[in-house]
């Protein structure tokens, strides 16, 4: 779903939104449609959950999750 670059100057929860973010708008994720928990998301991605935590609060803010 997501591909993560741990050499990328960008914070992994920028990624990790950004990526969100660009499924969402191509239609990928549809509106409406649940992602998955902070925890699933965390553990598929080999990440921290408060990365994915941060990175659903960031999509939040901007309008894209509720």
């Amino acid at each position: 779903m997501l591909n993560l670059d741990f050499r990328d100057s960008r914070p992994i929860y920028e990624q990790v939104k950004d990526g969100l973010r660009k499924l969402m708008v191509s239609g990928v994720i549809q509106e409406g449609e649940k992602l998955p928990s902070v925890r699933t998301m965390a553990s598929s991605l080999a990440i921290n959950p408060n990365t994915i935590q941060r990175a659903y609060d960031a999509l939040e803010s901007e309008g894209y999750l509720c």
